[in-house]
């Protein structure tokens, strides 16, 4: 009688490389921790920190955190998450298991910079020991020691390691630059990741033709992964649009291009690309106009009630003043932490200004600016309310900027016939699960304290530094987005019309399986 045949059980494990030294504005080269394993564990090996993915985890980067804290004592303030690998899965016959590993890299900050640097990293006892290595030198021979797949995982969660040091250094400058930018929305920051994708792929060096496109696919996932993945709906688009002209343009003609050449075609290819994304403003533009005159009238001004600093919302305004003279009462939350709603009203109200300067029919519009919250007050018999979108989900959510569904939810109260508006391009359509909320500097928040008497001492009082292993008492969040559901938003704006929450399941179809067909396989 045959053995009855073991099914494959499954488990998912997170592998965190610690690296010093990381920042592209380093001098000195990028080195990684690799740590000793204790013989209670298992056999004198190098590894990551690593750890089981636990079902009550909501995602593998939590898993990592824990995982950080307990082996090392380093928590957030001493690391910095660099880059999250893509995850892979390997079938080990003997134990009938699958294994799935998800890779990162974390930074270590030194003391200078505000971290615990080395001084700060304690190991508990599945470690004997601990060092530093030169990332390039890890290897899956025997004779280097590592656990199975040590350098597998590395590869993945630091891809420098195969696309070369030249493209390596490239790709790190253009990640952090996007990491870093707090201040422009989505639309500027996928052309960022435009620039980056396109000076990465000239330089990578690879001879074959199949190694070739599949770094450069890879520098497509990990500019879109590990940029700002919280704007990561228009950089994935721009990537996929990226990899469609290369595939057509330069895959299709390999072997009757030299390498300079090829590189010439790319560059040519991705820089007209660019070009032609600076319309998609002037289309959307175009279509809030009809929107806008064909459901009002000139009699009295449209009143508008936004949030934040949308360029493209900028755009639709201020090319509809101009082009039509249509008047608005413009209502604009002040958007903290930094006030981009502000900034948005100070740059119309210049525009009006100078609309008006030798205008023999100047535009009445107006602009107020009102505290986050008083949105409710803002709301009152208020015409639309103009949300921009960092991401639309398949079912058309829209995600913005922190404040919008509480503008929402006002203006549905004080105004029942209030149209709330999503005002994007095509790019922002996003089918997969959205990235976990984006944590921002507390100082943000705290640093506007000051000005008054009263909170001086607030921050002090309410996140002083406490010991890691002591659950706080006080905190404070600084969180950039949040979800305004489908059923709260009338209509989306894009580059080609109003659309309704079915056209935006249409795009966002044809965008997975584009994503599915670069990335499923790497």
């Amino acid at each position: 009688m045959e053995a009855p045949i073991r099914e494959l059980t499954h488990r998912s494990v997170v592998s965190c490389f610690i690296f010093k030294t990381l920042s592209p504005t380093s001098t000195d080269a990028p080195k990684v921790a690799l740590f000793k394993r204790s013989d209670k564990v298992s056999t004198y090996q190098l590894a990551p920190i690593s750890g089981s993915v636990e079902i009550a985890d909501p995602t593998p980067l939590d898993t990592a955190w824990r995982e950080l804290h307990e082996e090392t004592t380093l928590t957030k303030k001493s690391l910095r998450l660099r880059r999250q690998g893509k995850k892979y899965s390997f079938i080990d016959e003997r134990l009938k298991r699958e294994w799935t590993i998800h890779p990162f890299a974390f930074d270590l900050i030194p003391i200078e910079k505000g971290g615990k640097g080395e001084a700060g990293l304690t190991i508990d006892w599945e470690h004997e020991g601990w060092g530093w290595h030169n990332p390039r030198d890890v290897n899956d021979s025997d004779a280097f020691g590592g656990v199975p797949r040590l350098a597998v995982s590395l590869r993945r969660a630091w891809i420098e390691y195969d696309i070369g040091e030249e493209a390596g250094k490239i790709l790190a400058s253009g990640l952090e630059d996007l990491q870093e930018d707090h201040l422009n929305g989505a639309r500027i920051l996928a052309a960022k990741a435009l620039d980056t994708f396109t000076n990465v792929v000239v330089a990578l060096d690879a001879e074959s033709q199949e190694e070739w496109w599949k770094q450069a696919r890879m520098v497509a996932w990990n500019v879109w992964k590990n940029g700002r993945e919280s704007m990561g709906a228009a950089i994935l688009n721009v990537m996929l649009s990226s990899l469609k002209l290369i595939e057509s343009r330069v895959l299709s003609k390999w072997k009757d291009l030299s390498k300079a050449d090829r590189g010439k075609a790319i560059r040519e290819a991705l820089e007209e690309y660019g070009r032609q994304r600076l319309d998609l403003n002037k289309n959307i533009s175009s279509s809030f106009q009809s929107l806008i005159e064909t459901n009002y009238s000139k009699d009295r001004p449209v009143r508008v009630l936004t949030l934040s600093g949308s360029s493209t919302i900028s755009r639709c305004l201020t090319d509809t003043m101009e082009a039509a003279n249509f008047p608005f009462d413009l209502r604009i939350l002040e958007s903290r932490p930094r006030f981009e709603g502000a900034a948005l009203a100070a740059k119309t109200v210049d525009f009006i200004e100078k609309l008006n300067a030798n205008s023999a029919a100047p535009n009445p519009s107006t602009v107020t600016v009102f505290t986050d919250a008083c949105a409710a007050i803002a709301a009152k018999d208020v015409d639309l309310v103009l949300l921009g979108a960092d991401v639309i989900s398949s079912d058309g959510d829209v995600c913005n900027k922190t404040g919008s569904l509480p503008a929402v939810l006002s203006a549905k109260h004080v105004s029942p016939s209030v149209k709330v508006v999503a005002i994007a391009d095509k790019e922002k359509v996003f089918p997969f699960e959205p990235p976990a909320r984006e944590e921002n500097d507390p100082e943000e928040i705290t640093g506007t304290w000051y000005t008054v008497e009263a909170t001086v001492a607030a921050e002090a009082t309410i996140i002083p530094e406490k010991e890691p292993e002591k659950k706080p008492v006080g905190d404070v969040k600084n969180l950039y987005f949040e979800w305004v559901e489908s059923g709260l938003v009338d209509d989306f704006v894009l580059e080609d019309g109003c659309k309704t929450a079915a056209d935006i399941r249409e795009i966002a179809s044809t965008v997975e399986k584009e994503a599915s067909r670069f990335f499923d396989e790497l």
